[in-house]
């Protein structure tokens, strides 16, 4: 078996707690860099800020016993939202359907009141359209949004770049006629 000096002499004991402690840096990093996008992507996946917040700690948890046995085979960003996109799709299976959906309210910051209450509206439209698309067409529209790219975004739900692209074009199309309708 190879080892280094350092690791002959530290007792195994205290190689497994330097592991560990690199593992709980990493999974605190990884958190800190995407943890904000990570719950945007939950929210895609649920209709209340309990089920959101519940659906977090899921992904939190299978990160920090996934992150073991991340191989480095595409981008550790991948890596989390391919975790984070399975324990969401295992939620939805696992919670019935509720017909409530909490709008999260964003702040304008513009003088002009009309306007503002005309883009929080539009702005209400658009995530409640977001909500109301098929769970194929709005997985890939959410991680589109949180800047991933065609690649990434075919790693993570574990089809073709084609198929992203199909599926963000007719997603696109969804919400262009729903956004109409709700004119």
């Amino acid at each position: 078996m190879w080892s280094t000096a350092a690791e002959q002499a530290l007792p195994e004991s205290d190689l497994a707690a330097v592991e560990r402690a690199e593992l709980e840096r990493q999974f605190d990093r990884l958190l800190a860099e995407n943890g904000a996008a990570l719950a945007r992507l939950a929210a895609s996946y649920t209709n209340t800020a309990a089920d959101r917040d519940d659906l977090v700690q899921e992904i939190a948890l299978s990160i920090w016993r996934g992150l073991p046995h991340f191989r480095g085979e595409c981008s550790e960003r991948t890596f989390l939202f391919r975790i984070a996109h399975n324990r969401a799709v295992t939620h939805l299976t696992r919670r019935r359907p509720q017909a409530t959906a909490e709008v999260v309210d964003i702040p304008d910051s513009r003088p002009n009141p009309e306007a503002g209450l005309a883009r929080e509206q539009q702005g209400e439209r658009l995530r409640n359209a977001v909500r109301a698309l098929p769970l194929l067409y709005r997985q890939v529209v959410t991680l589109m949004l949180e800047g991933m790219e065609y690649g990434e975004i075919a790693q993570v739900l574990g089809i073709s770049e084609g198929n992203v692209g199909a599926r963000l074009s007719r997603a696109r199309q969804m919400l262009r006629e729903s956004m109409e309708v709700a004119r």
